[in-house]
């Protein structure tokens, strides 16, 4: 694979605190950053653009990504770095609560960004704010040129204007290489309807939409067609959801690097992988990409750096 120019990741970058019975711990997280870290972990470049705070969180977030190889070109925030905290719903699935920063994120795009982006041979956008028109408008002008792969991946706590969003999204989405979306995606923005969405991105312009719908699985629709995968079954079990959706775009993304799936079998091969890399993220706590040949050494950033 040629990577010479790995991919820019653009999004948040935040300490998931984590609160269940077994006490309460921190681990560094956020889609983008775990997008960034698991693209590095299969082997390609990453620079992260992500607002991160002079303070202790960040310090903790910069050393997390040196650690993992992936460049950070930082926005300042004069609220800190973003913090959530995390608990489990009923049902089991997490609940996020979003500190002053993380609701007010901003990216700055300094010269040194801006050349990342036009060096970069693809841009993959996770978890922004597409209810800010003015960020969403400087989003748009720093990539104008670049090959675009989003994740809208709107949180509760974080969304403020539904329909702004919306409009901000599909602005980009409209000229975007690939569109993840899933059905926490649906249930915010979309009434619940997952293909819907799907069909309503790949109208407005989607070269490809990779619709994921946790245990049901995932379908893929480009003009080669549409693919339908199940999750994929690997041994050992499911220990922790959260990083699979993120893993899943890191996976994609990789496979977009150097090629531009056309066939049915291209597009297949890379969802199938993305599958398997999902499922083997799901092997473990926290949002750290696994891969099914990494499972035997899963405390591997399990405490962070």
């Amino acid at each position: 694979m040629s990577t010479e120019h790995g991919v820019v990741v653009i999004g948040d970058a935040l300490i998931d605190e984590i609160r269940d019975a077994a006490g309460i711990r921190e681990l560094v997280g956020g889609a983008a950053l775990n997008v960034a870290v698991g693209l590095r972990r299969l082997g390609v470049p990453a620079t992260l653009i992500a607002m991160v705070g002079a303070d202790a969180a960040g310090d903790h977030i910069r050393e997390y990504l040196a650690d993992h190889g992936v460049t950070l070109i930082a926005s300042p925030s004069a609220s800190g770095s973003s913090r959530a905290v995390v608990t489990r719903s009923a049902s089991g699935e997490p609940e996020y609560a979003f500190n002053e920063a993380a609701q007010r994120r901003s990216i700055r795009y300094s010269a040194e960004a801006l050349d990342a982006i036009e060096a970069a041979a693809l841009v993959a956008v996770s978890c922004f704010p597409f209810d800010v028109q003015a960020e969403v408008q400087a989003l748009a002008d720093a990539t104008a040129n670049a090959r675009l792969v989003i994740d809208p991946n709107p949180r509760t706590g974080m969304l403020h204007d539904r329909v702004a969003f919306m409009r901000g999204f599909e602005g980009l989405a409209a000229r975007a290489e690939l569109v993840k979306v899933g059905a926490d995606d649906a249930a915010l923005l979309h009434e619940g309807d997952l293909d819907a969405l799907r069909r309503r991105l790949r109208d407005l312009g989607a070269d490809a939409v990779l619709a994921t719908a946790g245990g049901d699985g995932a379908v893929l629709e480009s003009d080669a067609g549409e693919l339908a995968a199940p999750i994929a079954e690997l041994p050992g079990p499911i220990v922790d959801t959260v990083g699979a959706g993120d893993a899943t775009l890191a996976a994609v993304a990789e496979g977009l690097v150097d090629e531009q799936p056309s066939s049915e079998k291209e597009w297949r091969r890379l969802l199938e992988r993305a599958m398997l890399i999902a499922a083997a993220t799901c092997r473990a706590e926290g949002g750290l990409l696994r891969t099914p040949e990494s499972l035997g050494n899963v405390e591997r950033g399990f405490f962070g750096s």
